[in-house]
């Protein structure tokens, strides 16, 4: 009997596995896109939140913050190229240095007054100090609240850390901090910015990610532009 109850339970598991997938790109952001396309008078501002550590800070090298070449910025200027009409708010409510478990502590008092359109959250390269499980009630908990106040998420994974082997697979890599913010999407049917992916095709092709990472942990320009590049696929039309 047991072992029946066990064959069901991971049937019932494989079967909510095959049938969670995280929300469409042409359609989950429909009515932002219609939204942004309106013109004065009939338009009204957008916010995007990016909340998250030192890299959607725009943090650098030696402490330098270099906030018109971090992705949002980036993404700002890809957006108003397609959206001239638009009012757009980019507001980074980032903290260098800090985790989703300490991002989720201030997400009320942070995050919900700016009244988000969309809400973009990027933990994953400092979270790797705190552990996959620590992490994903940390991100589940701000998920929830957003999507409670019916705000559309966009969960990024990480961009490299040359310090460590980005085709790692192990429990601490970026890759398994890839994977689990990939189920987080997949299982909240929102939306997924994978530039962690993007990075490692690069590195394949290459050999290297160095060109794109001004610091050890934190992309230059052109790597910023490559995160830019993977959310502006939620927004093209």
């Amino acid at each position: 009997m047991k072992k029946l109850s066990l064959i069901i339970l991971l049937a019932l598991w494989a079967y909510n596995l095959c049938h969670a997938q995280m929300a469409d790109s042409a359609t989950y952001l429909g009515n932002i896109k219609t939204e942004l396309n309106k013109v004065w008078p009939k338009n009204r501002t957008i916010n995007l939140v990016f909340h998250g550590h030192s890299v959607p800070a725009g943090y650098a090298a030696n402490h330098e913050v270099h906030t018109l070449d971090a992705y949002p910025t980036l993404l700002l200027q890809k957006l108003k190229a397609q959206y001239p009409y638009a009012v757009i708010n980019i507001i980074v409510t980032a903290v260098g240095g800090e985790t989703s478990v300490t991002g989720q502590t201030r997400f009320d008092a942070d995050v919900l007054p700016h009244k988000p359109d969309v809400l973009f959250i990027d933990y994953a390269l400092n979270d790797r100090t705190i552990g996959l499980d620590a992490a994903k009630a940390a991100w589940e908990k701000m998920i929830q609240e957003a999507l409670k106040h019916n705000i559309k998420v966009i969960l990024l994974t990480s961009n490299p850390d040359t310090r460590v082997n980005i085709m790692a697979t192990d429990s601490k890599s970026l890759y398994a901090y890839a994977q689990q913010i990939r189920a987080l999407a997949a299982k909240y049917h929102i939306g997924l910015a994978d530039p962690f992916m993007d990075f490692q095709k690069i590195y394949k092709e290459a050999g290297s990610i160095n060109d794109y990472m001004l610091w050890v942990n934190h992309p230059n320009k052109k790597g910023h532009t490559v995160i830019a590049d993977e959310i502006f696929k939620w927004f093209s039309k």
